[in-house]
């Protein structure tokens, strides 16, 4: 499939106005935001398996569903959709057999030099405070790397009173979801 591919198929779905099943508004139906990995197994997985439609929760991603730093991007999305978007609650997914499990950083700066990135980049990133073993490691235990995110929405500044953070794990094979934690409710 190519991008030409997506183009076409978007036409077709504009012109026979298929997007009227999936009209909504800006704010989350279920007050929620959503954070969970990049996982392509999870497109449509997660929203079943959480009976999750269209409009119901926003969803911010990236690689591992992982928060390490309290002021990235990730974060920010997370408090706009807090303060601009309505959402009362926000739930940390990660899932089992996750790519940024046991990341081995060299390996994946093996295969950027074999891509063309040469090592003159990789040693001016690292000479420039970049240190790309703590940017790319990943984790061991999805389970502590979920709470690791959750803990770090919870003590955020600027993070209101009353916003629930919870904390699960999703099995992409099965869609069985297991808390890891969980706000009082």
């Amino acid at each position: 499939m190519s991008l030409q591919d997506l183009l076409d198929f978007n036409q077709k779905f504009v012109e026979d106005k298929s997007y009227e099943a999936y009209r909504t508004d800006v704010y989350p139906n279920k007050k929620m935001v959503i954070f969970t990995c990049m996982e392509s197994r999870l497109l449509e997985l997660l929203h079943r398996a959480l009976n999750l439609e269209n409009g119901d929760a926003k969803i911010v991603k990236n690689a591992g569903a992982i928060i390490r730093k309290p002021f990235d991007s990730i974060v920010k999305s997370i408090l706009v959709a807090v303060y601009n978007l309505k959402a009362d609650e926000v739930i940390v997914i990660g899932h089992h057999d996750c790519g940024m499990s046991n990341v081995d950083v060299d390996a994946l700066k093996q295969r950027m030099l074999d891509r063309g990135i040469s090592e003159e980049r990789l040693n001016t990133l690292e000479y420039s405070g970049i240190d790309l073993d703590e940017e790319f490691h990943g984790f061991t235990e999805v389970e502590n790397s979920v709470t690791q995110s959750t803990e770090i929405i919870r003590n955020h500044p600027l993070l209101p009173e009353g916003i629930k953070v919870h904390g699960l794990v999703i099995d992409p094979h099965t869609g069985k979801v297991d808390v890891v934690t969980r706000d009082g409710e």
